[in-house]
């Protein structure tokens, strides 16, 4: 199961609790939100990287192996969220009592729903909310799952309140894993995250969907049609730990041994089989693949012209860990060689040169956020990604365009619409959801990255 919250509702501090409650972490080695890895998620207290971890728990005297997925929050990282609801049975939607339902919460449940994932809903954060805020929020919830607020768990990250409760409810709805027909003798997994080890090459996080995955098992990567063996397979606790086998159902790693992140690709099927692989088997791959598409352009120069090589290098091991990280070679005639980047959004473009600086200590100075536009000259469209590449005589342009939601307290609806004076809002439609209102609206994307959100909150 995984734990889906819009961001800063308190998901990984709910999950520093699971693990502490079901015995997987010590006391004396717990510290806040233990599954975020990176010192960037730390600091600003967001999931950047999704992080798995198995649980022992015990119920009414049975044991029970838990699978736990811990998802980012934001939308630049959606399609990595959708490969880890691919993965997983069912979904705690956690909502913050204070704050209630927010945009990404209706995002994530939206999601969840398509999956086809059961889901728990659970009101986070109710020592610090007042009773009102909870019974709102029970209310709301139980609105949006169509649910008797009765069954809305209450909880609380901080102290651990009803922690054990959920863990019950989890044990009690989420069904266990059913095997889906293939193949005798095919083993499948889902690679819903990886990242790069120097000795073992590239581990990719997966999902078992049929039969087992071996040490030194043949494994074939469908999407880039690659070979590997698997030099060592585990699961996570939450550091990776090697056992003999993964099997259906589980959740753990194989390492690969594969130095080239581009061969991994998320969401691609990983198959093993005792025979050769035909044409027929590797059709069975697991659906929802496709290639992270960058939508957010950034040229990136270094401030000290001689790190160039050194940036090179830099942003080539930053791709080992993030996988939908694009460049290519940049030349500015003032701030001389670099590279252009392509992001999923604009966050996901601020936590890169973040990371530069702070792993690789690169500063670098960069372009404005441009988008993809399509051009039409002498009857031919091609796609530009630099401004400096536009034509002065093109026959037809597009743009990208955005289909975006927007969820507010009643009282600033007329403030918002006023935004469109100033953006190109067009097909504006709004529902009444709770005590809020769901604004839809379309939006070029260029609009939407040049600074809507600071416009939105003042």
């Amino acid at each position: 199961f995984c734990i889906i919250a819009h961001i800063d509702h308190g998901k990984s501090t709910l999950a520093d609790r699971l693990l502490e409650s079901t015995g997987t972490i010590e006391k004396r080695l717990m510290k806040p939100q233990f599954l975020d890895q990176l010192e960037l998620e730390r600091e600003r207290g967001i999931t950047i990287k999704m992080a798995p971890v198995r649980m022992s728990y015990t119920l009414n005297a049975t044991p029970y192996t838990l699978n736990l997925i811990d998802t980012p929050g934001h939308a630049d990282f959606g399609y990595e969220v959708s490969r880890a609801l691919a993965a997983v049975e069912g979904a705690i939607l956690l909502v913050d009592a204070t704050q209630g339902i927010q945009a990404q919460t209706l995002a994530n449940f939206e999601n969840a729903r398509k999956s086809g994932l059961t889901i728990i809903g659970a009101v986070n954060k109710v020592d610090a909310a007042e009773p009102e805020q909870i019974e709102a929020a029970i209310s709301d919830l139980g609105l949006l799952l169509n649910m008797n607020p009765e069954e809305i768990l209450k909880v609380s990250g901080k102290t651990g309140i009803g922690v054990d409760k959920l863990l019950e409810k989890v044990v009690e709805k989420i069904p266990a894993p059913s095997e889906p027909a293939t193949v005798a003798g095919l083993s499948r997994g889902l690679v819903f995250d990886s990242y790069y080890d120097e000795h073992k090459g590239v581990l990719a996080h997966i999902r078992v969907f049929n039969g087992s995955f071996n040490e030194n098992d043949n494994i074939f990567l469908n999407a880039t049609n690659t070979t590997a063996k698997a030099k060592e397979v585990g699961y996570f606790a939450p550091k990776p730990r090697p056992s003999q086998s993964i099997q259906t159902g589980e959740i753990g790693y194989i390492a690969t041994g594969i130095k080239d992140s581009d061969k991994l690709k998320i969401g691609d099927t990983v198959l093993s089989s005792h025979q050769p692989l035909s044409a027929e088997t590797k059709k069975l791959a697991l659906p929802g693949y496709r290639e992270p598409k960058p939508v957010v352009f950034v040229s990136f120069y270094p401030e000290d012209t001689d790190q160039y090589d050194e940036l090179k290098l830099a942003l080539s091991k930053l791709r080992l860990t993030d996988a939908s990280l694009k460049f290519e070679a940049d030349m500015n005639e003032v701030l001389g060689r670099g590279f252009k980047g392509g992001f999923l959004g604009r966050l996901h473009f601020e936590i890169t040169a973040e990371r530069l600086a702070r792993e690789f200590k690169i500063e670098t100075v960069h372009s404005f956020p441009s988008v993809a536009y399509r051009v039409k000259e002498k009857g031919e469209w091609r796609v530009i990604t630099n401004p400096k590449d536009f034509p002065n005589d093109a026959e037809a342009v597009e743009e990208p365009i955005s289909k975006i939601e927007i969820l507010t307290p009643t009282k600033y609806l007329g403030a918002i619409l006023q935004l469109k004076e100033i953006f190109r809002f067009s097909e504006i439609g709004t529902k009444n959801f709770g005590n809020n209102i769901l604004i839809s609206a379309k939006l070029p994307l260029a609009d939407l990255i040049s600074d809507l959100d600071d416009k939105l909150k003042s």
